[in-house]
């Protein structure tokens, strides 16, 4: 079984963010970056699947060469090999057709990812990646196990849990409990050095969208104490300050 996990690069969640350039352009000064969280979810169940099934595991990353120590973490925890696409993953759409670029040469069976990066949050790329290729896309996917040619997979939904099943070629976007996270050992992080890493330049893509600003969320007001003894004050802050009910 061929696997390609598609990793994202992005800040810790312990990060203080800024911007520059009159607020066009992250500040990447004194920021740690980290294997996507929900990828690293997928890439561990893609290590399972290769222990169970055989195969590669082949992690994918659209970034510049900053990146690359988040690749060699992710040969470390136990991929084969990797592949560095050499552009700024601008959006979801030039993300999406670099992914599609190499899985088209490839004939990968599973293509995992994260339901969504922790930095833009959007959720787009397996369905724009799978759209691409023709093949289905279910996200976000809590379990998968594969049988044969069948991928079954539990997802949530609002109010529970449904559960489907899908022919391979596949993607999934991947999030907690469906593996636990691996921590690189001594051994794969030595081993990590030398697994080969393609760099590879982009294809060429319309893109579709064009970033103007960023804006930090407003800061937390002042809190306001209500006695208990007029909880009626509560109710007429919240109708006529919050606007809430």
């Amino acid at each position: 079984m061929k696997i390609l996990v598609c990793i994202t690069n992005v800040p810790d969640t312990t990060s203080k963010i800024s911007f520059t350039d009159n607020n066009t352009k992250f500040n990447t000064t004194g920021v740690q970056f980290i294997i996507g969280p929900y990828d690293e979810y997928a890439l561990s169940r893609a290590i399972e699947l290769k222990e169970a099934n055989g195969g590669s595991v082949t992690v994918l990353n659209v970034g510049e060469a900053d990146t690359e120590p988040t690749i060699r973490k992710a040969l470390a925890i136990g991929a084969d090999d990797a592949i560095r696409i050499n552009a700024f993953p601008k959006d979801a759409q030039f993300v999406a057709a670099q992914i599609v670029a190499v899985a088209k040469t490839e004939n990968y069976d599973l293509i995992l990812m994260g339901r969504e990066s922790i930095d833009f949050n959007g959720g787009l790329v397996h369905g724009l990646v799978a759209e691409a290729l023709g093949i289905p896309s279910v996200s976000p996917v809590m379990k998968l196990d594969i049988e044969g040619n069948l991928a079954k997979m539990a997802r949530e939904i609002e109010g529970g849990k449904e559960y489907v099943e899908a022919t391979l070629p596949l993607v999934a976007g991947c999030q907690e409990p469906i593996a636990e996270w691996k921590i690189p050992n001594m051994r794969g992080i030595m081993s990590a050095r030398t697994k080969p890493l393609k760099v590879v330049e982009p294809t060429a893509t319309e893109s579709l969208i064009n970033m103007l600003a960023y804006e930090l969320p407003p800061a937390k007001g002042a809190c306001k104490m209500i006695d208990a003894s007029t909880p009626e004050k509560l109710f007429e802050l919240l109708k006529n300050e919050a606007k809430v009910l």
